[in-house]
């Protein structure tokens, strides 16, 4: 089979990038993968190639796009942490939309007009209803969630002004691994709600659940989780409609399914075998209730479906990928 055209992955070491990175070199694109190792997490694969750098590095950008016939751009390099993002919101805007344009204004220099653009359900906010459709209001409560409406709106007048196509792909949670690649969430900290788990059940450390009192079937949050690789299919399924002429577009990735905290605390107990010790706290801020995606647009237009999303194959695959990350010493203990 004939290769494919080169795609420059930005953030490509990261969780959902190194997947998708992944799954590009898989269907036969040339991947490089340009990310600054913020987590300094092991990512050395033979199917990439790497480049180590800050992604508004104009030196660097100017050089990748000079020397590669690089067919299109995704954008995973993010700052991510939304109680980070309140205290330090400049550092988000910085990364998250300054950067960002630095990143478009190249693009643009030297003629590539394709990206596919790592978003957020944070572009929404409190949701006015669930589950939640793309045509619902921006109204976003955190300044992460307030950089990804910006960048979506910078994309959006792009695509007015200049001949500039994009996807802006709006994950719900992000969850899974892919341990026989060694993939999986190396974050530091680490503030996803499996990989904290997995830890609250190996180290018997108690999991702290934020809310007990929402209007929900247990009281707990309710969430909706989608496997990693499902996301990654979604990127390709989002380029190749790029590829095939189509005008911009926004999609909500999804199953349309919500589990609770305590649902997941109870999911991860079994799968481990192990009682998780859970410490009540009070609900944090702006945490929604219910946050569930309508998938029905990107099913219809992208042709995709999750495949890998059934929640203990979740867990079993995020756990696989503990121990293997633990048994190599792939990566330092991970802390709440």
């Amino acid at each position: 089979m004939l290769s494919r055209p080169t795609v420059l992955v930005i953030g490509g070491a990261g969780y959902i990038g190194s997947h998708t990175a992944y799954l590009l070199a898989k269907n036969n694109y040339q991947v490089i993968v340009l990310d600054s190792f913020v987590h300094n997490q092991y990512f050395n694969p033979t199917w990439a190639q790497i480049v180590r750098a800050d992604f508004a590095d104009q030196q660097i950008l100017d050089s990748l796009f000079s020397q590669h016939q690089i067919g299109a751009v995704m954008h995973f390099a993010a700052c991510i942490e939304v109680g980070e993002s309140v205290k330090d919101p400049l550092k988000f805007y910085e990364n998250n939309v300054a950067k960002t344009i630095t990143l478009l204004q190249t693009m643009r220099k030297h003629h590539v007009d394709k990206l596919i653009f790592s978003s957020s359900c944070a572009v929404y906010g409190v949701p006015q209803e669930v589950p939640l459709v793309e045509e619902h209001p921006f109204n976003p409560i955190s300044p992460y969630g307030k950089t990804k409406a910006i960048v979506e709106t910078i994309l959006h007048d792009a695509a007015q002004a200049y001949n500039f196509r994009s996807v802006s792909l709006r994950y719900f949670n992000a969850a899974g691994a892919l341990p026989e690649e060694q993939l999986g969430e190396q974050h530091k900290p680490e503030t996803h709600i499996i990989p904290l788990l997995l830890k609250a059940a190996r180290t018997q450390q108690p999991f702290s659940i934020f809310g007990s009192d929402y209007k929900t079937k247990d009281g707990t949050a309710v969430r909706d989780y989608l496997h990693v690789l499902d996301i990654a299919q979604a990127h390709l399924a989002a380029l190749q409609h790029l590829e095939r002429g189509n005008p911009s577009d926004a999609f909500n990735l999804g199953t349309g399914n919500g589990f609770s905290v305590k649902e997941m605390v109870e999911t991860v107990g079994q799968i481990c075998k192990t009682n998780i010790h859970v410490n009540w706290q009070a609900r944090r801020p702006g945490d929604p209730a219910i946050l569930v995606a309508d998938p029905r647009k990107a099913q219809s237009i992208l042709r995709w479906k999750p495949k890998y999303s059934e929640l203990s194959f979740i867990v079993q695959s995020a756990l696989a990928f503990e121990k293997t990350a633990l048994h190599q010493s792939l990566i330092i203990e991970k802390t709440a």
